[in-house]
């Protein structure tokens, strides 16, 4: 029985992340949705406002999908939007031909720099008690 009341509140602290992850979720659509932007495109930014690469905001596609929450699809349709937004640009990357650099162009780090706050807003918001 015991076990049983164990396992139950193991599911519904899993259900209450669950929830939490998903309200969190639908506030930064919500908040960022005026500035062109949704949660995944704003992460990918995020990401590459700390990257490595030879201009300190770039990162192979590879190490994108490492820190993002996305399939590798979806992460590719995601680039190819901002890409086409202005916001990143891709190119070959110099040490492996096969492999893909995304980097953050002007207007997306200014873009970023601009919705940083809301969305460090809304985490507090939700994510602090």
């Amino acid at each position: 029985m015991a076990a049983k009341k164990a396992e139950q509140a193991l599911v519904d602290q899993w259900r209450d992340i669950l929830a939490l992850h998903a309200r969190t979720q639908c506030e930064l659509d919500r908040a960022l949705h005026q500035h062109g932007l949704c949660a995944s495109d704003f992460e990918v930014l995020d990401v590459l406002v700390g990257g490595s690469g030879r201009s300190g905001s770039s990162l192979r596609v590879q190490e994108i999908s490492e820190r993002v929450h996305l399939s590798q699809s979806a992460l590719s349709r995601l680039i190819a939007r901002l890409e086409k937004d202005g916001l990143v640009e891709r190119c070959m990357c110099p040490q492996d031909r096969r492999g893909v650099v995304v980097a953050l162009t002007a207007r997306g780090r200014a873009l970023h720099g601009e919705v940083l706050p809301v969305q460090r807003a809304v985490l507090t918001r939700m994510l602090t008690n």
